[in-house]
């Protein structure tokens, strides 16, 4: 049994916010009907690397059923109203104002529906001067400033995933989780408003407070961190990449003692404290640097191993795709089965589910649902 086994989530949805909140729903055991205009979803055509499907299609669609509807006929609207009357969760991240002109508002379904939980996940919110404006991750990565704390000191950079999506997907997943809770004391649905760019903001506090009460917001340095050093990427004598990092000065003098051979660096005043070994950053890596030099690969770890240092090697996708401790599912597609990286689940109840394709499940949803029946029968 799932833990939400027995809901019904409708989700008119696209794209990889609002999906990946259902499918997160799905994983749990709820039934997610996704409904899709006739050209399906446009996230079906991102690309077709997994055997014809998209990547992103994939990722975020495992489990659900796939109902196509015209909600400007009329007998399709009726439809999806037939659907929603047995619903708990209505998801959707349509265009702004376009569920207000088919009559989805949240205010009219919660009105209508009033155990209902509505959930509208948008680019900048419900309101203000920005609600009405298009959104897509890499502008609300410039819109919050991740953009200008990420990449190396000559030029800003996008966060290589998208971001913003998935922060805004798993906020809703955990306020209607929140909402559930409360309706099963108070039995009230609720409207749920998330957006991309408040989810993302509230992730941005550290440099958003560097900026407002310490003058100027942390700089972009790489592959380091601008607030604690050493904790940056070092090359090995067989030029392997290590991310090392230190965080109190016991393991200051651990790497400089035991894995450095260097008792001056520990002894060095410049040195001395976190807040001086950021002030003199570019002579403390350079320290660092000759230090990890004069090893190999393997010799800096089993030194940095015994000496509990905090490591990482600086993979490729390649060798994530390899890594020892990546958890995998298969999973069936409209193409044939694919291994996607394992979600994480409170209970393995059911597997993760199929991808479904476009109105596989339309002719059965519509006989399910044309005359009001219901969600067992």
């Amino acid at each position: 049994m799932g833990a939400l086994d027995g809901l019904l989530v409708v989700a008119l949805e696209h794209a990889l916010a609002a999906p990946l909140c259902s499918a997160r729903l799905a994983a749990a055991g709820a039934r997610v009907i996704k409904v899709e205009r006739e050209e399906g979803d446009f996230a079906r055509q991102y690309d077709d690397v997994v055997k014809g499907e998209s990547t992103y299609f994939v990722w975020v669609n495992q489990g659900k059923e796939s109902v196509v509807l015209d909600l400007k006929d009329a007998d399709d609207c009726a439809l999806l109203h037939n659907i929603l009357e047995h619903a708990d969760i209505f998801i959707q991240n349509l265009a702004p104002g376009a569920v207000a002109r088919l009559g989805l508002g949240s205010a009219e379904l919660t009105r209508r529906y009033p155990r209902l939980i509505a959930c509208n996940i948008s680019g900048y919110g419900e309101t203000g001067e920005y609600s009405n404006m298009r959104a897509y991750d890499m502008l609300v990565q410039c819109e919050t400033g991740l953009a200008s704390v990420t990449g190396g000191p000559g030029e800003a950079g996008r966060v290589g995933i998208s971001v913003c999506d998935i922060a805004a997907g798993l906020t809703a997943y955990q306020l209607i989780l929140e909402a559930l809770i409360s309706r099963a004391t108070t039995d009230g649905g609720r409207v749920i408003d998330v957006s991309m760019f408040d989810a993302l903001a509230e992730w941005m506090n550290v440099p958003y407070l560097h900026q407002v009460y310490g003058g100027e917001a942390p700089p972009r340095i790489g592959i380091a961190h601008p607030s604690i050093a050493p904790y940056g990427v070092f090359t090995t004598s067989d030029a392997a990449q290590i991310v090392i990092g230190v965080q109190n000065e016991r393991e200051w003098q651990r790497l400089c003692n035991e894995v450095g051979k260097r008792p001056d660096l520990a002894a060095d005043e410049r040195f001395r404290g976190n807040a001086a070994r950021v002030q003199n950053r570019a002579a403390l890596d350079r320290a660092v640097a000759e230090m990890v030099g004069q090893l190999t690969k393997k010799e800096l770890i089993e030194q940095l191993q015994q000496a509990a240092i905090a490591y990482a090697e600086l993979r490729s996708i390649e060798e994530f795709s390899r890594h020892p401790q990546l958890k995998l599912q298969r999973v069936m597609t409209p193409h044939g089965p694919v291994d996607l990286i394992a979600a994480l689940q409170l209970e393995k109840h059911q597997g993760p589910g199929s991808v479904p394709a476009l109105g596989q499940h339309s002719d059965a949803i519509r006989a399910e649902f044309s005359g009001h029946a219901s969600v067992s029968d």
